[in-house]
């Protein structure tokens, strides 16, 4: 029997970037509820966001924001997870050499850019996150869960060049089409998820699971019955025992329809 399904954001609930979920979505996550099983959304996004997208059950289900580097369930924190501060700054002025690349850091509380760029906080706010300008990320680095690098193109050689340099000292994984999200090597959806099934008693093949991208190996690798969606990333499908139909098509509540028609 099912007791937790988690699923991730952009790509697989959404079109990267969108924020209005379908409504049938918080009646599945309420039904779910009344049977005893709990709904957690995990992502890359800041938690401001995930719960501006779920605020009609924000206070239903649990929040694994940012590659569950900030936990979150009713308003109060489960855990969070933060960079060296060393390796942070490191990062920060590796990321500054890249051409054409801007740098996000976060902190629980809101994320910070640096970039002049027209249109970029636009992007940011976008996705109803906190952010704020500052002219140097490096005085932020001793308090930080995630840095990401956004690139409009060649995001797969980017992602290849941080992790000749930086994998012994982080968690890297490409996060959609524009962004590298890197983080402690401690931190990751999948460990954050077994730290909820640890707390709620909650087994493996218990665990339903859906994503759509690399940073999503981690979570499919907790979960009995996970799923990639049909337009995923070649490494996630690999790692999936299911293939659900495509973000497109609503794959997930296609998924869930049936776990509820059981």
């Amino acid at each position: 029997m099912i007791k937790l399904v988690i699923s991730d954001i952009d790509g697989t609930l959404l079109s990267e970037g969108t924020t209005q979920l379908d409504p049938e979505l918080f009646e599945i996550i309420r039904e779910l509820k009344a049977r005893g099983v709990m709904f957690a959304a995990a992502s890359g996004r800041q938690y401001a966001s995930m719960r501006h997208v779920f605020a009609p059950v924000a206070n239903d289900i649990i929040f694994i924001a940012e590659n569950g580097t900030n936990v979150m369930c009713r308003e109060q924190n489960i855990s969070s997870c933060y960079i060296e501060e060393e390796v942070a700054k490191d990062l920060v002025r590796y990321m500054r050499e890249q051409p054409d690349t801007e740098i996000i850091l976060s902190t629980p509380e809101r994320m910070y850019f640096e970039s002049k760029r027209p249109g970029f906080e636009a992007l940011l706010t976008g996705y109803q996150n906190v952010v704020e300008r500052t002219e140097d990320l490096i005085s932020l680095c001793g308090r930080t869960n995630k840095i990401s690098a956004y690139r409009e193109y060649g995001i797969e050689e980017l992602n290849e060049k941080i992790q000749e340099k930086f994998a012994d000292r982080l968690n890297i994984a490409i996060a959609g089409a524009i962004w590298v999200d890197t983080m402690s090597l401690h931190a990751d959806k999948g460990n954050a998820i077994a730290e909820i099934q640890r707390r709620m008693k909650i087994k493996k093949e218990e665990t339903m699971a859906f994503g759509d991208n690399c940073n999503d190996v981690g979570m499919l690798e907790r979960a009995g019955e996970s799923y990639a969606v049909a337009n995923a990333h070649p490494q996630l499908k690999e790692c999936a025992k299911h293939i659900a139909p495509p973000q497109s098509e609503a794959g997930v509540l296609q998924v869930l329809r049936e776990l509820l028609a059981q």
